[in-house]
């Protein structure tokens, strides 16, 4: 019996290229890390994909109004994309009630107000309330992320979701935890004796840990449930101008603004033991 080699089944490739929509996608993410506005070419080179190809998947996104060309023919994010994610973005529960307590935290210190979520190994920050006046330009923007380890609110969310030290082990199995400045903890022994004391006082701090001379209080929000935290409200601070131990002595204060979009109410006893603020 003669062997015959199959021709009609394609050989397994070592990464799937790109494809429709998926193709589509990647260049519409690609558009978004570039506000400056980005050639043909580099977006083809890469989306490891022919100019073609691409420039179809561009033309797609401009009719729907998501990309479009500036005058020297590069592509940006279109109007479009923007209208329909800011208005997204303040129609969301989440922020609307959150805007107001991050609001008057901000009036209250003049500094830099966040609410964010967990994603795994890093936080995303939903909203973000800068001062009116005297205010220092933060990295975070809404939507944007940083690495759970190094800030207030990602401590303070991975303290609560992973409920023991060998959670925490579990967890950082594997991970490389980057050192953003010299106080950045890296190592995993440090990091469950840090959650450890996070779960007992029931608040986190960043003490310059995620930007250098910026220091950090998060409580935990509960906005959507009386027993898990929906996510975290933090105040960040210049550290000259309102040092830690001043943020600290404003606990009280900053859980009672806190407390008030709370599903929880006043009076319920919290998740975790907390002790008396410095």
């Amino acid at each position: 019996m003669n062997s015959t080699r199959r021709t009609d089944i394609p050989e397994p490739a070592d990464e799937p290229r790109l494809v429709g929509a998926d193709r589509v996608l990647a260049v519409l993410t690609e558009l978004s890390g570039h506000p400056q506005g980005i050639s043909l070419d580099d977006l083809s080179r890469i989306v490891d994909s022919p100019k073609p190809t691409v420039h179809r998947a561009l033309a797609a996104l401009r009719r729907a109004g998501f990309a479009t060309q500036d005058v020297r023919g590069r592509y940006v994010l279109g109007d479009e994309f923007l209208r329909l994610a800011f208005t997204h973005h303040e129609a969301r529960p989440d922020h609307v009630r959150v805007t107001p307590v991050l609001e008057a935290l901000s009036e209250r210190f003049g500094e830099t107000t966040h609410y964010a979520v967990l994603d795994d190994d890093t936080v995303i920050y939903r909203s973000k309330v800068d001062p009116l006046t005297g205010g220092v330009r933060l990295t975070s923007t809404v939507g944007g992320r940083n690495g759970a380890h190094a800030t207030g609110v990602g401590k303070l969310l991975l303290a609560l979701a992973l409920r023991d030290d060998d959670a925490v082990r579990s967890w950082a199995a594997g991970r490389v935890f980057e050192a953003r400045t010299p106080r950045t903890l890296t190592s995993t022994d440090a990091l469950v004796t840090e959650l450890a004391t996070i779960r007992e006082q029931g608040y986190a701090v960043d003490d310059q840990e995620n930007e250098p001379g910026i220091v950090c209080v998060a409580v935990p929000a509960y906005l959507t449930s009386p027993t898990a935290p929906s996510g975290a409200i933090s105040v960040s601070a210049l550290a000259y101008r309102t040092p830690l131990a001043t943020l600290l002595a404003e606990l009280p204060a900053i859980r009672e603004i806190v407390d008030a979009i709370s599903t929880r109410g006043a009076d319920s006893p919290r998740d975790v033991p907390t002790k008396e603020s410095p």
